[in-house]
């Protein structure tokens, strides 16, 4: 992405999807790293809609705009050649032509989906007349990237019209020109009225018009300046409704981990607390064991001891039934011998 094509893509669109364009332009290249091309491309300015349509024109018809520059180059060759036949045939030419084109360029715009009216199509008029009298004016109309409609210079139509004239005065009767008189010659007379005089209502009125679409266009950069302001404060402030959002986001997510880390502190202690409580068990059984197993013991001994004396007296009562059985039968012999 570079800022040419940038710049072609955007004037290409009507202006009320360039701004959105040239800030998501601008937001790639300067998530791409690249800042200098973003800061360029935030620096491109949104169309007015005569300029738009004016940049319509040269785009879509391409011809067309080649034809107009050439007769431009035409029209001021014969204003500085003085070719008064040649201006009054180029001149007809002329109107017709930037007529033509202006209607052109206003059904281009209502097909794009942008209907324009009249005020629109008479600013494509004054750009494509100064086309024609300026090749400054006519290069960077051909660029197709017009931010604002352009002008004549002032008198320009008027200068072309008493060319003729001056041109006539300049020849002899002969037909050859000749250099002018130190004192000029009364100015030729058509209807008993001054050349120039009967065409001062005319250039007044050009130039009155020239100055409203000034005016116009002032006001219209004006309302794209303010227009501009506010979107940049729109769009500031959706930026910082998005930060107080991520920032409420953030802060309950802190909310809910710190509450998270709460309960497992909470289950660490409770579960230590009855590991502890399991050693005192186990510590308890254990001991309990131990005095089981002595208890065992003794008991073991007892019952050994016990049958160590049962035996022992098993052992002496059968000694002495044994003693009685021979005590008894020495007694029975006695009494018998007796």
């Amino acid at each position: 992405m570079d800022l040419e094509s940038v710049a072609e893509e955007l004037y290409g669109l009507r202006p009320d999807h360039f701004t959105a364009a040239r800030d998501a332009r601008a937001a790639e290249a300067r998530k791409a790293g690249d800042r200098v091309l973003a800061d360029a491309v935030r620096s491109l300015r949104r169309p007015t809609l005569a300029a738009w349509v004016s940049n319509l024109l040269v785009r879509e018809r391409p011809d067309e705009a080649r034809s107009l520059a050439a007769l431009g180059d035409g029209l001021r060759r014969a204003h500085h050649e003085l070719d008064g036949e040649r201006l009054r045939e180029l001149s007809r030419k002329q109107h017709a032509v930037v007529t033509a084109l202006a209607r052109q360029a206003r059904q281009l715009a209502a097909d794009a989906g942008q209907p324009v009216g009249d005020p629109v199509q008479q600013e494509v008029e004054a750009t494509l007349h100064a086309v024609l009298a300026d090749p400054a004016a006519a290069g960077e109309w051909a660029a197709g990237r017009l931010v604002k409609p352009l002008s004549a210079p002032v008198g320009f139509d008027a200068a072309l019209t008493d060319v003729a004239p001056e041109r006539q005065r300049r020849r002899g009767a002969d037909g050859r020109e000749k250099a002018p008189d130190a004192s000029p010659e009364p100015e030729r007379r058509t209807g008993g009225r001054p050349e120039r005089e009967r065409r001062k209502p005319e250039r007044n009125r050009e130039r009155k018009e020239q100055e409203e679409r000034g005016r116009e266009r002032e006001r219209d950069e004006r309302a794209e300046r303010e227009r501009e302001r506010r979107e940049r404060e729109e769009r500031a402030e959706r930026e910082r409704q998005a930060l107080r959002e991520e920032l409420r986001r953030a802060e309950e997510a802190a909310r809910a981990r710190e509450e998270e880390r709460d309960r497992a502190q909470a289950d660490e202690e409770r579960a230590r607390e009855g590991l502890r409580e399991a050693a005192r068990r186990v510590e308890e059984a254990a001991a309990g064991l131990e005095e089981a197993e002595r208890a065992r013991r003794t008991a073991d001994e007892g019952v050994r001891a016990a049958r160590r004396r049962s035996q022992e007296a098993e052992r002496a009562a059968r000694e002495a039934r044994r003693h009685a059985r021979d005590t008894a039968a020495r007694t029975g012999r006695r009494g018998t011998g007796a």
